[in-house]
């Protein structure tokens, strides 16, 4: 059974981005955070999740948090634990209400943020789509392929699953269990909540060019990770469906 969704007002929102030696993109990611933060919310922290960098987000956050107390917290992961398992972390350390997540390279705007909040008093979840992705075409290519693989695997009917641009309820993050440290992370989540009836619609955002730092998510070893974990995964739920299926 889904918990009630809590009160729209004073809305309590935590803002939460990965970052894998995102020195030039840490400290602006955060300050944006906060701006919006302060906008659209009562009650809010960020939660920056250093995913084992080895240049200098770690020491940047850091000093982040120690000027903002309270409101910015840093987690680090040592060592790198991949995609899934800065994202896992991020979700778990969020301690208000509403968890929002992003990348952390800066290729979304913050400020279309609240242009998510009035589809929450009809909806759980928001996952939101790259209206013209900045991406080469081979990511393109590679991100359509694998979207309308995991959509007829799960049942799902979402345009761009791996946007990173999404609003959850956080109690979401205290009824299913994140097993996925790759990519596959957005599959798992919105999967398992689809199956928990969680209510979900789609918005589209803009999507800009990465203009400092180096992308990894390409990396032919987190795709083949991603492929692995998403068969276990489809295995994984199928089994469930059937033990819950063979209770009722």
């Amino acid at each position: 059974m889904i918990p009630p969704r809590p009160p729209r007002q004073p809305l309590s929102l935590s803002i939460t981005f990965p970052c894998y030696n995102e020195e030039a993109n840490v400290e602006r990611m955060t300050r944006a955070s906060l701006e919006v933060a302060a906008r659209v919310a009562a009650d809010y922290e960020v939660v920056i999740v250093n995913d084992g960098s080895r240049d200098r987000t770690g020491e940047i956050a850091d000093r982040l948090a120690a000027e903002h107390p309270g409101v910015v917290r840093v987690v680090h992961n040592r060592p790198n634990k991949g995609y899934g398992g800065a994202l896992k972390a991020g979700f778990l350390a969020c301690r208000k209400e509403w968890v929002f997540y992003t990348d952390g390279d800066a290729q979304f705007d913050l400020n279309e943020l609240p242009l998510l909040l009035p589809l929450l008093e009809q909806h759980d979840i928001v996952t939101c789509f790259r209206k013209n992705r900045r991406d080469p075409f081979h990511r393109k290519l590679n991100a359509a392929m694998w979207g309308g693989l995991v959509n007829l695997l799960f049942g799902l009917r979402i345009r761009d699953v791996d946007c990173a641009f999404k609003i959850y309820p956080r109690h979401l993050f205290e009824t299913i269990t994140m097993e996925s440290d790759s990519a596959l992370i957005d599959t798992e989540v919105l999967a398992k909540a689809r199956n928990l009836g969680y209510s979900m619609t789609q918005l589209g955002v803009t999507h800009y060019p990465r203009t400092a730092g180096t992308q990894t998510g390409a990396k032919l070893s987190s795709i083949i990770k991603a492929f692995r974990e998403l068969f276990r995964l489809y295995g994984r739920i199928r089994r469930a469906g059937r033990e819950a299926g063979g209770r009722r």
